[in-house]
């Protein structure tokens, strides 16, 4: 770019600067370009001579980061051909960093760094630059504005700003199962050369993982990896950068990956054979005790229910699952009576609930056991033979007449001996007693039974070695009617025939009753043999404990 014309006292200047030209690779001073820059001369500046024009001649600025040497780096060189070396022109710097970091020989426009800089800070530094003439301190050239990029080198090793990383994957997974994609940064300029281009590669963790290169994208690289054998691996990833060449930096991270749990172990019984005692009080419905098969996997992939899988079993026994536990709780559906059988064998089976299709070639996914159920001799209550009874006694006989017996006996195996008793009403009257060894009811005192017809009674049976074993039995007595009531007329009041009665005409219905039963309280009708008689009156017996009284002439 060319600047306006100039006055002839001046001479024409030129700006020659040093710069390191960026490439791919490892840095190299370039040949100099000049372009020229164009910037206006004060006001009242011709040039009608003619004379060369003037103007800022530069390529853009390159300073390399990271310097260490003794000496200030070099940066580049300002210089003017109108310079004749006699110090008349001085070479001024402002903006970013003058003075401070950037430094200018005034006398040969030499720019040096006298610090070192870091690119990952500061990338760029924005300056002026300014040629004036010592003497009159007129401006040779105007000020003009130039950039100092500072070139990366390799000095930031990749990180990994989130780790250590955790990381699952099922158990059994396929070779090449995606676990995890993992991802460095690297605050050196990606944009050039190799200082930012990472290459992942694995430090621990073979032969079990395997990580992409390129992507940062961890795979499985066994199959058949089974948690239950080992559930945790710790990986150690290292990402390099220079595209993993020798004398790239590194940085490394742990991820920790988890082995999730699938349904690939069928349930198992720890034993083949279980023996269990069950008393013969066991009362139907409770739980008589708990069986578990047990189960590698987790959660959903270890539940399972159980059954009992013979019919004898079955009809005696039930099993279900306590979901919490994983138990089968057997419970007890009749009564046992060790008299009767005094063992039974269950065969359980124990079944997963939820199958993986994938993994059935490891099944069956159950497993069965035999549960003997030792029944215990429990010192029972006497039964009564029957559950209740019916006795009878005439009424009108004397006390101590036999009503019946009652027998029961000790089921259990000692056959211990019984001892009877009545459990006696305290506010009533103790009509009967019993014979404590053989059971023998009788009365106390002659029953009537048109006072009370029926008799309620309670019979106890306790054995004689253990007396808190007591059972009940309900006994009725039924009192027998004898004949001793005579039949009553209800009605004893005078009779009023009307004088113009016919002969044959009903003049009254006499009604009688007997306090006996419908056997013994039959009777009939008659008039008393030691009255006289009267023949204008005759009387007709019904049968029915009731007779018509007429009138005749």
């Amino acid at each position: 770019m060319r600047a306006a014309s100039s006055p002839a006292c001046l001479s024409p200047l030129l700006l020659c600067l040093c710069v390191l030209q960026r490439s791919y690779g490892t840095p190299s001073p370039p040949s100099p370009t000049f372009t020229h820059n164009q910037t206006k001369l004060p006001d009242g500046d011709k040039d009608s001579h003619h004379r060369p024009k003037r103007g800022w001649i530069w390529n853009q600025f390159f300073v390399l980061e990271e310097h260490i040497g003794p000496d200030a780096q070099y940066v580049g060189k300002l210089h003017s051909n109108s310079d004749k070396g006699d110090g008349s022109v001085q070479y001024l710097l402002s903006g970013e960093g003058a003075g401070t970091i950037f430094t200018i020989n005034e006398l040969t426009g030499d720019i040096h760094a006298k610090k070192s800089l870091d690119r990952e800070k500061k990338s760029h530094y924005v300056l002026h630059a300014q040629a004036v003439d010592r003497f009159t301190n007129r401006a040779v050239e105007p000020e003009s504005e130039f950039i100092i990029k500072v070139q990366d080198v390799n000095d930031n090793a990749p990180k990994f700003p989130d780790g250590p990383f955790s990381a699952s994957v099922p158990e059994m997974a396929d070779i090449g199962t995606s676990v995890f994609q993992i991802t460095a940064t690297d605050a050196d300029d990606p944009t050039y050369g190799n200082s930012a281009k990472i290459v992942y590669s694995i430090l621990q963790g073979q032969p079990f993982f395997a990580v992409d290169p390129k992507t940062g994208v961890i795979r499985t690289a066994l199959p058949n990896m089974d948690r239950e054998t080992r559930e945790m691996y710790s990986v150690i990833i290292q990402a390099k950068d220079m595209a993993g060449s020798v004398g790239g930096l590194s940085g490394s991270t742990t991820v920790n990956i988890s082995l999730t749990d699938v349904n690939d172990n069928p349930p198992r019984f720890p034993q083949k054979n279980y023996q269990l005692y069950v008393p013969e009080s066991a009362q139907v419905g409770k739980a008589v005790g708990k069986i578990k098969a047990n189960d590698e996997d987790l959660g959903v992939n270890a539940e399972m229910t159980y059954r009992i899988a013979n019919e004898e079993g079955a009809a005696m026994f039930s099993i279900s699952t306590d979901s919490d536990k994983r138990e089968g709780v057997i419970s007890l559906r009749k009564p046992l009576d060790y008299e009767k059988k005094k063992a039974y064998s269950l065969n359980i089976e124990g079944v997963n609930t939820h199958l993986d299709p994938r993994f059935s070639y490891l099944g069956p996914f159950k497993d069965t056991t035999t549960l003997k159920l030792i029944i215990g001799d429990v010192d029972e209550a006497p039964v009564f033979t029957m559950d209740y009874y019916i006795m009878d006694v005439y009424e009108n006989a004397p006390a101590r007449t036999e009503v019946g017996m009652v027998t029961a006996q000790d089921p259990d195996s000692t056959r211990s001996k019984v001892r009877y008793s009545i459990d006696q009403n305290p506010e009533g009257d103790a009509l009967f007693t019993i014979d404590v060894d053989s059971g023998l009811i009788t009365t106390t005192k002659s029953l009537d039974r048109e006072e009370v017809a029926w008799h309620n009674i309670t019979v106890m049976a306790s054995e004689i070695d253990n007396p808190n074993l007591v059972s009940y039995v309900p006994v009725t007595v039924q009192v027998l009617d004898v004949n001793d009531n005579a039949p009553y007329i209800v009605t004893d009041s005078a009779f009023v025939v009307c004088e113009g009665s016919k002969a044959g005409q009903v003049i009254q219905t006499i009604r009688a009753t007997d306090k006996d039963n419908f056997a013994n309280g039959r009777f009939t009708f008659a008039l008393p043999e030691d009255l006289p008689a009267n023949p204008n009156f005759t009387l007709k017996d019904n049968e029915v404990h009731i007779l018509n009284l007429g009138k005749c002439f």
